[in-house]
């Protein structure tokens, strides 16, 4: 399988949708990631529209040929806490990429779990609307009046209106949810990921030899015990590392700079998957998408993944610019209330709805973040 193929294989199935290959590599690939990938309504029937068009003409053209840009991708990180089902689950990384109309330059940015915004009324789960943290959306709409499970794509569906909100993006062409811990298994089936470590990271929930500290009522962040470092420089990281790495927090610059650090992780899996030739072993094949079979949930709108892949074929990894908007905390006296951004994000989105985040980027240069190597 060839480097791009490679490419459009495992971004189709982690959702950063990338790339995709030839005809024929993906008439060959499409039905195996359409079926390894769960897809679900994310957005609720009410804005789901009909299926994908059949254009006229023979030969049949491949699917996802008609698929045009700009395209705007809500990506949702979460951690399900899949030991404890009643676990009504928060958003540990909200990120959107933008893909432009000629489908070759994308922009992935984030928003802080922690942003204070106005989560709308959502019938579906009796909620009345909060002005609060955006990562409670999920909570809040993941509840199903009666019983004591939470409806994840439910869930998404008031996130989504929430960030619509926030933004002006009015609509997204592609929804997914990503678990963390997913992520983990997935690195471990790549064998591991190569990463640039840009300031050195004390891990509060993991000991250096992986195994989780011990819980402690009274000690900093509640843990006690020596903690995992990552110093600065190259590192190469198993799953667990990974996964704690990109979700660790109490650090310099706090859930801004986790964003970066989980948007760096989504671009270090792609890099490995790109430089491997483990697609063309077909039981490490198989062992990947038995991975990214419990890391993701999609939805196209209508569309497959694969769709998605093939229509993003000329996109290159080079051609990712990742954003981090700067912000602050928001107190009432000496209560914190969560966060809010400095309003670099206006001009941003207003950019982003006129498919103009080429000079955007241009001109605000300083908030475009490294990837995850130097």
């Amino acid at each position: 399988m060839s480097r791009s193929v490679r490419l459009g294989v495992i971004i189709a199935a982690i959702v950063v949708l990338l790339g995709g290959g030839a005809y024929a590599a993906v008439v060959l690939t499409r039905d195996h990631i359409d079926k390894a990938i769960p897809q679900t309504d994310l957005f609720g029937p009410s804005e789901s529209p009909a299926g994908s068009p059949s254009p006229a003409g023979s030969p049949s053209p491949l699917p996802g040929s008609d698929l045009k840009g700009p395209l705007n991708i809500l990506i949702l990180g979460l951690d399900t806490r899949e030991s404890i089902p009643t676990w009504f689950p928060r958003t540990d990384a909200i990120m959107i990429l933008h893909v432009d109309k000629d489908l070759q330059h994308a922009w992935l940015t984030s928003l802080p779990r922690d942003l204070v915004v106005n989560i709308p009324a959502f019938a579906p789960a009796r909620f009345s609307g909060s002005k609060t943290k955006i990562n409670a959306a999920m909570a809040f709409g993941s509840r199903v009046p009666g019983q004591n499970r939470p409806n994840i794509a439910q869930g998404f569906q008031l996130t989504a209106k929430a960030v619509s909100a926030y933004t002006g993006i009015a609509r997204f062409d592609a929804g997914a949810i990503l678990t963390f811990h997913g992520l983990m298994r997935l690195v471990d089936a790549l064998g591991g990921i190569d990463l640039y470590v840009d300031q050195k990271t004390t891990s509060i929930h993991r000991q250096p030899n992986g195994l989780p500290r011990p819980e402690c009522g009274h000690c900093p962040h509640g843990y006690t015990g020596p903690q995992m470092t990552y110093p600065v420089g190259q590192t190469h990281m198993n799953g667990w590392m990974a996964l704690d790495y990109a979700r660790t927090r109490y650090i310099d610059g706090g859930d801004y700079t986790r964003q970066r650090h989980q948007r760096q992780l989504i671009e270090a899996i792609v890099g490995k998957a790109m430089s491997t030739d483990v697609f063309t072993n077909p039981a490490a094949f198989q062992k990947i998408f038995d991975a990214l079979g419990g890391t993701l949930t999609f939805d196209g709108r209508g569309r497959k993944p694969s769709e998605f892949a093939y229509a993003l074929r000329h996109l290159s990894p080079s051609a990712i610019s990742q954003v981090g908007f700067p912000g602050s905390g928001v107190y009432s006296g000496s209560s914190y209330l969560g966060e809010k951004l400095d309003g670099s994000q206006v001009s941003y989105f207003a950019a982003l709805k006129q498919d103009n985040l080429a000079a955007w980027v241009t001109a605000h240069a300083k908030l475009v973040n490294v990837g995850s190597h130097i």
